[in-house]
């Protein structure tokens, strides 16, 4: 195998394929980009579609409409990579549409555009969802080999952990948001860190947040324990 396909070039399908392109020609599609221009190797669906192995690089609300599109277009003997930020959701989507031939791996790179370069302990989920075709221990180490250390976990435990971290991140860097927070000239270090956080979660798109929390069966209990916490603390301050 010397050649992958991604399917979707947002923010992180470039970061995906700065990663692939070590190791392998990439042909990427995606109907929305439209500067054709910047030594990207696009090709047309069908093309891509052709690939042993392809990754889904899309917003979490279009991947069941992407899954249910490709399926029918697809063979024995090609494996199904996601990188969606959720796991439950994306990997029932991929087990329900997918013929028992395709084979399916689950991951999420535990990291995004703005803190790949600057991270130098990268981290990835991957879960062994469907291994028809005996290409996830040849995945598992071509991660490692490129300094990205793999967490093998199932999608459930997968949702209940990222609720907690990279869920709380995100809701916290939006709220910081919407109350205003600024730079000031007696900014303390910690200070620093939370316009740190504003400024990287939410570089993001709105839908990305928008997903995060919608499409984690878990988050819904973490918002509701943020705000328990809240009026807790001020409570104890009012007492």
């Amino acid at each position: 195998m010397d050649s992958v396909g991604i399917i979707g070039f947002g923010r992180f399908g470039k970061v995906l394929l700065s990663i692939l392109e070590k190791g392998f020609t990439v042909s990427v599609y995606d109907p929305k980009v439209e500067d054709l221009s910047n030594n990207v190797n696009f090709q047309d669906l069908d093309y891509v579609l052709k690939q042993k192995t392809i990754f889904i690089s899309v917003p979490i609300c279009h991947f069941e409409s992407v899954i249910k599109n490709i399926s029918p277009k697809l063979s024995k003997g090609q494996t199904i990579i996601d990188v969606c930020s959720v796991k439950i959701y994306p990997i029932d989507i991929m087990i329900d549409n997918l013929e028992k031939s395709i084979g399916i791996i689950g991951t999420h790179p535990m990291f995004g555009p703005d803190s790949f370069q600057s991270n130098k302990r990268l981290k990835m989920m991957i879960n062994n969802t469907r291994d028809v075709n005996k290409q996830y221990r040849f995945w598992k180490q071509y991660f490692n080999d490129q300094g990205i250390q793999t967490l093998e976990m199932s999608a459930q435990e997968h949702d209940l952990k990222a609720s907690k971290t990279q869920g709380v991140t995100h809701f916290l860097g939006r709220m910081l948001k919407e109350f205003g927070i600024q730079k000031t000239t007696i900014d303390t270090q910690g200070f620093r860190d939370l316009i740190n956080l504003v400024d990287q979660t939410c570089n993001d798109s709105w839908e990305l947040f928008q997903d995060l929390q919608l499409y984690n069966p878990y988050t819904k209990e973490m918002i509701k324990d943020l705000k328990k916490a809240t009026k807790k603390i001020d409570k104890q301050l009012n007492d």
